[in-house]
């Protein structure tokens, strides 16, 4: 009998061909030397470049390492999505290609759900994070201004920094949650967290040691189109097309 997964590890990946490979190798390093089992997923989204080739190339020399390739190009937040969906871990992170967070970090993060928490998640925005290279100005003013947006319209109070791309889900989080998201881009961090804090997940911030990459896909268009969806989450919401019972939802897990 198979012994059960742990950690699934899921990496969004579009044209990444430069910075996948390392990424892979520093979660592969730290996470044969854990006890527990794990699984690395990378889920290419339609990429142009040779990522899919250069992530085949690990095959043979990282055992527990799959890729789930789409041919199209779906948004981070699709492949995100279908990553944690058909992982088969106990608890499931997704973190950035980059690897502007290392992997190191679940650590510190597993003691939380033994405490009653459903989802944990990195943040850059608490006391105790350290940015070992922060962002343009302008990415920090925009993100600033946005996340004052998001805590409005998103009711997500309290939560500082929803877009680092470090957060681990349980199992039955993901289950209930991902299962009717809806958003396919940049959003789709604002309406997990939504979809959560509605169905009475709880949810942790940690703080994280956060490193800017210069060569983010994230644009000021990101930003300008991020808050466009989440208008779009709001009007879901109000129109109830990810129909959240909140009476059945509240009885398996309260807030």
């Amino acid at each position: 009998m198979k012994q059960k997964i742990k950690l699934s590890v899921i990496i969004p990946a579009y044209n990444e061909e430069k910075r996948i490979g390392p990424t892979i190798v520093d979660i592969d390093r730290y996470l044969t030397k854990q006890k527990y089992n794990y699984q690395i997923i990378v889920v290419i989204d339609g990429a142009k470049d040779k990522t899919f080739q250069v992530v085949k190339k690990y095959e043979p020399i990282v055992n527990n390492l799959e890729i789930i390739n789409n041919h199209e190009n779906h948004g981070k937040g699709y492949v995100v999505r279908q990553g944690l969906l058909e992982a088969k871990g106990e608890y499931r992170l997704f973190m950035d290609a980059d690897n502007s967070t290392t992997i190191d970090h679940v650590e510190k993060f597993f003691p939380f759900f033994k405490e009653g928490y459903d989802l944990v998640i990195g943040s850059r925005d608490l006391e105790e994070s350290k940015l070992e290279k922060k962002q343009a100005w302008w990415k920090i003013m925009l993100g600033n201004m946005g996340n004052i947006m998001i805590q409005m319209v998103g009711g997500l109070w309290g939560i500082p920094d929803t877009q680092c791309g470090f957060k681990i889900l349980s199992k039955q989080a993901v289950k209930k949650v991902c299962s009717r998201m809806k958003i396919d881009r940049w959003g789709f961090d604002i309406e997990m967290l939504v979809l959560a804090k509605k169905m009475g997940f709880k949810i942790k911030e940690v703080p994280v040691v956060w490193k800017n990459d210069e060569a983010s896909k994230v644009s000021i268009m990101s930003y300008f189109n991020t808050l466009k969806e989440l208008f779009q989450i709001r009007l879901n919401l109000i129109l109830g097309k990810y129909n959240i019972n909140k009476d059945n939802e509240n009885k398996t897990k309260k807030g």
